[in-house]
């Protein structure tokens, strides 16, 4: 059943999560793929199993995708855990790699079992948060390790339609954005965005409403709106709230709340927290949300470059951060905002973004909001502005957007 499955399919590598997960390979410990519905989870699993029946060609892969009619009956731990072990090959070396896992009631029980018995290397992917906060967290504390997939960054998206890196090139991809499934669906604009569509309905529907037992799906759907026109600006549960009874729709803050949690449960959106630079803390209040994908951002309001382009490009920013392992932040210095701070393995970097370098006011204000920071880190400001890309200013680079999101930082 498995060799019938797992013909091999056609893919491009993403080496940026595989050769983070190859380490892991062999090792008594549960490697969890996360992250949005249709960002490619399923072909990062399909890359492993090749790398390891490439080093192994005895080696034994059980997979398991609910999505597939052979694989629906196994609804429980029990289930999973009886096909598992009915599956398994004495004197080869096995593999389980399950598929949207979270689709499996007390699915963390069985793979608690079978890690303790040491029976096989376990893989398995998940398209919702809680899974790991929650149910894995619980029973399995100490003993997975998780790899969070995102939509195609830049560079991935030249490599899967051979583009090269261009302003015209770049624009696409602000607007269509890194949904793998675009390699088969082209780059026609119409035909992107009615598979965007259906995208978001699938995530909205599977992942938030069902899954989470969201009532009010209009209500829903205008917090998204909002989201989409509001993105990169500062705002709390109470502007929420307030806007939503400016559009006829009375709301608390916290159930503002319990509606967005749902949103970062299902990968759709991300919350940055602000970063008091100077103090070194986390402020509780006043957070900023991103998308994952570019263009399910654009399918939800529509891409005017004129409106829209500073808070797309500060998207793309955030999401080039995140792809690279950094946690990322709004930075606060007095009252003076820095786009994001970002950190990884104890070294922080700063980035402002601005679509165009137009006057001195705006000179001033970017470059001189990092100038204020009294550290020797890496300091950039991203534009759209090709006459000054590559220079540097007191000590500060300034790049251009298409070659940032192209860099490794």
């Amino acid at each position: 059943m498995n060799d019938d499955i797992l013909q091999m399919r056609p893919y491009i590598p993403r080496p940026i999560y595989t050769e983070r997960i190859k380490p892991f390979i062999d090792k008594e410990i549960i490697k969890v793929i996360s992250g949005q519905r249709r960002v490619g989870k399923s072909y990062i699993l399909f890359q492993l199993i090749d790398t390891i029946k490439h080093s192994n060609p005895l080696a034994n892969i059980i997979y398991i995708n609910k999505e597939l009619k052979p694989h629906e009956q196994i609804v429980d731990n029990d289930k999973l855990y009886q096909y598992v072990k009915t599956n398994l090959k004495t004197g080869a070396k096995n593999y389980l790699f399950v598929d949207e896992i979270q689709e499996i009631e007390g699915f963390e029980r069985a793979l608690r079992s079978l890690l303790a018995e040491n029976c096989c290397d376990i893989f398995c992917s998940g398209s919702n948060a809680n899974m790991l906060s929650g149910e894995l967290a619980t029973f399995l504390a100490g003993r997975y390790v998780e790899f969070t997939i995102h939509s195609l960054g830049y560079d991935e998206f030249l490599n899967f339609f051979q583009l090269e890196n261009s302003t015209d090139n770049l624009i696409t991809y602000l607007t269509v954005g890194g949904m793998p499934y675009l390699k088969v669906i082209g780059l026609d604009e119409f035909s992107v965005f009615e598979y965007l569509r259906n995208v978001y309905a699938s995530i909205l529907l599977k992942d938030v409403v069902a899954r989470e037992g969201i009532r009010n799906i209009q209500f829903l759907e205008n917090l998204i709106g909002f989201l989409a026109d509001n993105v990169g600006s500062l705002f709390s549960a109470n502007n929420i709230a307030k806007y939503l009874k400016s559009q006829r729709t009375t709301i608390s803050p916290q159930s503002v709340l319990n509606y967005l949690k749902p949103l970062t449960n299902a990968f759709f959106v991300y919350k940055v927290m602000r970063f008091d630079i100077s103090g070194l803390k986390l402020f509780e209040v006043g957070e900023k949300y991103y998308f994952e994908d570019l263009g399910l951002r654009n399918s939800i309001r529509g891409f005017d470059r004129r409106k829209d382009i500073n808070k797309v490009m500060e998207n793309a920013v955030y999401l080039h951060l995140i792809r690279l392992g950094y946690n990322v932040y709004v930075g606060q210095l007095g009252a003076a905002e820095i786009d994001f701070v970002a950190q990884k393995n104890g070294n922080t970097i700063y980035v402002q973004v601005a679509y165009m370098l137009t006057d001195e006011n705006t000179v001033q204000r970017e470059f001189g909001n990092l100038l204020k920071i009294d550290d020797n880190y890496r300091k950039y400001v991203v534009t759209m502005d090709d006459y000054n890309a590559g220079s540097n200013y007191n000590g500060i680079d300034q790049m251009h957007l298409k070659d940032f999101l192209l860099s490794s930082l």
